[in-house]
């Protein structure tokens, strides 16, 4: 007598019974082949325009080229680094006064971070550039850091209200000072739920400093479009292209692995700090005890 697995149940959705598998196999199989159909079509088409010659390859091993494309891919590396790290001061600054129990200044916090987050970043990478004159590198890294800064003040504030209502009662009971409770015992607890969502937020700061060659900052794809534009035959850009565009995507999916990394290996191991207590002294007699 064969015993049958029963899938587990849950309220989040029903379980699929042998009708829907089997039409969600189809559909597996229908998507899959419209994919390598695309895939295909798109090779074939870059076979026929003759993308894959070796003349249209044969400037990539000239060692001029070969450095500015380093040299493009440092100032990326670079840019991404300055916005990266004042994101987080900002986004850290601005959730604070968020936070506040002052109304001016949670209110100041708000308006700020609703402006930055509802402003596209080229219009402001721009309006730095054009009309305060800032040079490129500057001009983006603000840019970048506005924006992704006020959308990580939300990400901050988020975690440290999702923290347990009860841990802030406990730490005020104890005497400690709001800046104690959120430095020593909020913070700390929403770190690991907030690190996921912070990693994929600077994937999009990444991805945002290809913009960068707007306004003529040596960037990687400014440095590919210097290259396309000076080489001489029929769409140099595709191959440009094909160079690039995997460096960008192979970037944006290491930090996207390393988020994904991060959130399995807390939801697996759970680290908990022991803390040490100190040995039971005789305290202070309350009054009127002898």
């Amino acid at each position: 007598m064969t015993t049958r697995t029963v899938p587990p149940a849950t309220a989040l959705y029903d379980i699929p019974g042998p009708v829907a598998r089997r039409r969600h196999r189809l559909y597996g199989v229908v998507s899959t082949a419209l994919i390598l159909a695309l895939v295909g079509w798109i090779v074939y088409l870059l076979f026929h325009t003759e993308q894959f010659t070796a003349a249209k390859w044969t400037p990539f091993e000239y060692q001029g080229i070969q450095k500015l494309l380093l040299h493009g891919l440092g100032n990326t590396l670079k840019a991404f680094g300055y916005a990266a790290v004042l994101s987080l001061v900002l986004g850290a600054v601005l959730a604070v006064g968020r936070l506040s129990e002052h109304r001016a200044v949670r209110r100041l916090s708000t308006l700020l971070v609703e402006f930055f987050r509802a402003m596209p970043v080229l219009v402001m990478i721009f309006f730095i550039f054009v009309a305060l004159k800032v040079q490129p590198l500057p001009a983006l890294v603000t840019g970048l850091t506005l924006y992704n800064g006020s959308v990580l003040a939300e990400v901050f504030r988020t975690g440290i209200n999702s923290v347990d209502r009860g841990q802030r009662e406990a730490a005020y009971a104890l005497g400690m000072r709001k800046t104690q409770v959120t430095t020593f015992v909020l913070a700390p607890q929403a770190v690991r739920a907030m690190l996921p969502t912070i990693i994929s937020q600077l994937v999009v700061a990444l991805k945002d400093t290809s913009l960068g060659y707007l306004i003529t900052y040596e960037e990687f794809l400014h440095a590919g479009k210097l290259i396309a534009s000076n080489l001489d035959y029929d769409l140099p850009f595709i191959p440009v292209v094909m160079v690039i565009s995997p460096i960008y995507i192979g970037m944006c999916m290491l930090l996207s692995w390393f988020a994904t990394w991060v959130a399995k290996r807390e939801r697996r191991n759970p680290k908990t700090k022991a803390v040490e207590v100190a040995p039971a002294e005789p305290g202070t007699l309350l009054p009127g005890v002898q």
